[in-house]
């Protein structure tokens, strides 16, 4: 473990007992595309015990622009078996599951349940409205992000701090599916690797994490922005707890 974990070892308050608790632990990823494909790689190569992968597409070749776990030979194979070899490649000591599915009503709360923390890396309404609602009934901590265009965001939810909803209130009940946009492809991979810093800081307890706040990167002027948010008691998601 130290000679693999070294660079982690090196930080300051990261000990054995921090390396060792992410092997303990485990992480549900929901989407291996271009946030999922960055989140991966980094959460094996930091050693977090169990990842698990919710992802049923196929690979497509307007993918390799920004889907760094996948190459030009894995054209029309499924993303969560390639995925899955490219990770326990780089780390066989990560235990990798599939989940060759959506997240849906009826497997949510079985598929979360497993796991200490859950990455939103999706790309539609409808999977982070029913990730909020399964989250919040399950009390576990996720970290949500999304990209656009030249644009992306990222956040953490505690079960005990403000949820989603109370983040993005109208905007939840738009279009669940919009139509695809452009995405510049280090915008993704940079937002991916921002949420795997969360989830290892929140994995070894060390850090601030991005509770109540929303960190906003814009490529195009090159801008990062912070914006604070809190539970509104009026919140029809998180008041009851249940979603």
């Amino acid at each position: 473990m130290k000679e693999r974990y070294a660079r982690n070892l090196s930080l300051p308050g990261w000990t054995l007992e921090t390396q060792q608790r992410l092997a303990e632990s485990g992480v549900l990823v929901v989407g291996a595309g271009g946030l999922g494909s960055a989140v991966l790689f980094y959460l094996a190569a930091a050693g977090v015990g169990r990842l698990a992968i919710i992802e049923d597409d196929r690979v497509e070749i307007t993918n390799l622009q920004r889907q760094v776990l996948y190459g030009t030979d894995d054209l029309g194979k499924a993303k969560a078996d390639v995925a899955a070899r490219r990770l326990r490649a780089l780390n066989p000591q990560v235990e990798v599951a599939l989940h060759r599915t959506r997240l849906e009503a009826d497997n949510a709360a079985r598929l979360v349940n497993g796991y200490d923390l859950v990455l939103d890396c999706t790309d539609n309404l409808e999977t982070r409205r029913l990730l909020n609602q399964t989250c919040l009934k399950l009390s576990r901590p996720w970290v949500h992000g999304a990209v656009s265009e030249y644009y992306g965001h990222v956040t953490t939810l505690l079960p005990s701090g403000p949820c989603w909803h109370c983040l993005f209130g109208a905007e939840t009940t738009g279009n669940p599916t919009p139509p695809p946009a452009g995405i510049l492809g280090p915008v993704a991979g940079m937002i991916g690797c921002l949420q795997a810093t969360e989830a290892l800081k929140y994995l070894a307890g060390i850090g601030r994490l991005l509770v109540g706040r929303l960190l906003v990167w814009d490529a195009v002027p090159a801008t990062w922005d912070e914006f604070t948010y809190t539970k509104n008691p009026d919140c029809p998601a998180c008041r009851s707890g249940t979603g």
